[in-house]
């Protein structure tokens, strides 16, 4: 077997709506790859991603999973993330360590809601992206108009290199618009022909179409162009560079459920998507670069750690360097030696002996190793930038039936949060409750459920409950504040001024102080001691949109410090707070609900009821698509309500869409 290198090697992530068709599209890359001997199902529960026995009850994805293929001499390493947005943290871990992605796009809805979520986060990490417009063989199908969804939703510059052959149920294979060939499917697989007499011109304009656009993007194919066309060579080249620098999308079709579209998108992710070489250089939150040379010292990022029966797997990124088993790395500042490297299949490992730069691979034996760590040589330490994970909106408190099982519950939890930092655990400074927050109440659902069947303890989940957060309705000017503390020896002395203001987002601290009433670090100290107060405010909840201005203060030659004015700075804000006006602020929800016509007028109602805003409705093959602004502690049990209005014809998708007053 040969070695393969660097450049041919492909870390890819497959992004889109829920229930587009990422598993399964992934399940024929994998057949098509000769990786499966059989076709894996959603709807059977026999895939290979969807291991897990929630996602296979629940026909979802809920836990991004990692496989590796070969493809035309190159080695795929592809995550298949999830689709909801109770999951979005598992798309935003995975992100962080691909270097492109294919978004899957369904052929009748187009651009959906976490269609546009998961978009949004690969532009923020910068990964360049190839897309897939799936179901093409459903009733009411049509890629152009999820091309021009992408257009205008995505706003993006769609490059299509396909056209569809047939309609429909019909659908049987595209016209390759760059080498201008046929690509038909039947039961024995993919044949290759002549582009049929029917569809030459229009392919032919297409292929012109397509020429224009990449001449418009790409500066060095104007003059060949004007020439007389783009040549084949010219125009992949072209296309090539344009995805790796953000400014076209190709655009590939089929069915992957009927098995259609496969094996070109395989060869467009070899030919358009980037190899660990063709990506910046990793670098360290100190500005330190590291080349993905398996020479180079070791650089390697945990972005998923999984508790299994046989032990803790951390999941890894290998930027630069090599590792080998048995070797001892620097994690978090310790020495850890590393037990075996696994190359990933899902939920079946194979060990290897190293892994090299560009390589995503499974680690056993690192005990302190958590979501975000750094992996580097004890000779030359780096520290990578972590991904972020979003704050939590929703809280249940989960409590051992039994007092027996409040130890295994603890440990459930703890297992919980380590797999999945997207969660939180506190216990209730009222009630003495432990609460139990994340990003919806899916994501809840199915971490108390993975709880109850890892660690066998019974547990009693509450009504979930939202995050509030507070702001600024009116803010005070000139507020005095002064700490003054004598208790024998040292005392503490400062006094400070301050304005407060409302903020349309977050939190911004400025300092006008003059004359060096207020010294540096004293000002600093205040700040600090600001932030700390943001934690609670009058209300009982988070502060945000606020924006503080120190003003004035004094100090004591001997009594005054950092400690003392960052006590005045947490106290004087409180006080500060209380004697403005404060606005409580409740999470909102983005759904869009898909109805039969003949039930719109209930479902309408229904979210009128729910405190809804309605942004607006359109009209697809029959149904209704309902945008609607809606509290998010008005949407629990929605699911169940809406089914019950629409005969369970009814579905919705909920998107995070920011704070607004309650």
């Amino acid at each position: 077997m040969r070695t393969i290198t660097l450049d041919a090697v492909r870390n890819i992530g497959v992004l889109a709506h829920v229930d587009a068709g990422k598993t399964t599209l992934t399940e024929r890359v994998l057949y098509a790859t000769g990786s499966t001997y059989k076709r894996g199902e959603v709807h059977d529960g026999t895939t290979v991603t969807d291991f897990d026995p929630q996602e296979r009850d629940r026909g979802i994805t809920i836990f991004a999973a990692a496989v590796t293929c070969t493809w035309d001499g190159h080695r795929v390493n592809l995550i298949d993330t999830p689709g909801h947005v109770d999951f979005s943290d598992e798309v935003e871990r995975s992100l962080r360590v691909l270097d492109g992605a294919v978004a899957v796009f369904d052929g009748v809805a187009g651009v959906e809601p976490q269609s546009e979520s998961v978009w949004r986060q690969a532009d923020r990490h910068g990964v360049p992206r190839i897309a897939f417009v799936n179901k093409l063989d459903r009733a009411g199908a049509d890629l152009d108009d999820a091309v021009e969804s992408i257009r205008t939703r995505l706003h993006a510059v769609p490059l299509v290199v396909q056209l569809p052959i047939g309609a429909e149920d019909g659908f049987r294979g595209v016209v390759d618009l760059v080498r201008l060939r046929a690509l038909v499917w039947d039961d024995d697989g993919m044949t290759e022909g002549p582009v049929p007499e029917a569809l030459l011109a229009e392919a032919q304009r297409r292929r012109r179409l397509l020429e224009e656009a990449v001449a418009e993007l790409h500066p060095d194919a104007v003059e060949e162009f004007f020439a007389g066309g783009l040549s084949e060579e010219t125009l992949e080249n072209a296309l090539r560079e344009l995805t790796l620098q953000g400014n076209g999308t190709v655009v590939l079709c089929g069915s992957a459920y009927r098995n259609r579209g496969v094996e070109p998108l395989l060869d467009a992710v070899i030919a358009y998507l980037p190899s660990p070489v063709d990506v910046p250089p990793v670098r360290g939150v100190d500005g330190e670069e590291r080349e993905a040379d398996p020479d180079a010292p070791l650089a390697a990022l945990v972005f998923k750690v999984n508790s299994t029966a046989t032990g803790r797997l951390a999941y890894v990124r290998v930027y630069s360097g090599t590792l080998h088993k048995g070797e001892t790395v620097l994690v978090a500042g310790r020495g850890e030696r590393i037990g075996r490297v696994l190359r990933v299949q899902a939920d079946r490992h194979t060990p290897v002996d190293r892994a090299v730069a560009g390589d995503i691979v499974a680690l056993v034996g690192l005990r302190s190793a958590r979501i975000g760590a750094t992996l580097c040589a004890p000779d030359a330490p780096l520290l990578l930038e972590p991904p972020v994970s979003a704050g939590p909106v929703v809280s249940v408190a989960v409590e051992a039936r039994t007092s027996a099982d409040n130890a295994r519950l603890a440990e459930a939890l703890a297992h919980l949060v380590d797999e999945d930092p997207s969660l939180q655990v506190r216990t209730d400074p009222e009630t003495g409750q432990t609460v139990l927050s994340g990003l919806g109440e899916l994501q809840l659902e199915v971490a108390v459920q993975k709880a109850r069947t890892s660690h066998r303890v019974e547990i009693s989940m509450g009504r979930p409950r939202v995050s509030y957060r507070e702001t600024v309705a009116s803010g005070v000017t000139g507020f005095v504040h002064r700490h003054v503390k004598q208790d024998g020896g040292a005392g503490q002395f400062a006094h400070v001024v301050i304005d407060t203001e409302p903020l349309e987002t977050g939190f911004e601290f400025r300092c006008t102080v003059t004359g060096g009433r207020v010294p540096r670090e004293f000002v600093s100290a205040v700040e600090q001691g600001c932030r700390d107060a943001l934690a609670e405010g009058p209300l009982g909840h988070p502060v945000t949109g606020l924006r503080v201005t120190l003003t004035d203060g004094s100090t004591h030659v001997k009594d005054s410090s950092e400690m003392a004015f960052r006590t005045a700075g947490r106290l004087g804000l409180r006080e500060a707070l209380k004697a403005g006006a404060t606005t409580l602020l409740e999470p909102i929800a983005e759904v869009a609900v898909t109805v039969p016509e003949e039930h719109l007028g209930g479902v309408l109602g229904d979210l009128a009821s729910r405190r809804g805003r309605i942004l607006g409705s359109r009209a697809r093959a029959g149904e209704a698509v309902v945008t609607a602004s809606v509290p998010l502690a008005e949407m629990f049990g929605y699911v169940t309500a809406l089914r019950s209005r629409t005969q369970g014809r009814g579905t919705f998708t909920s998107t995070p869409a920011g704070y607004a007053p309650a």
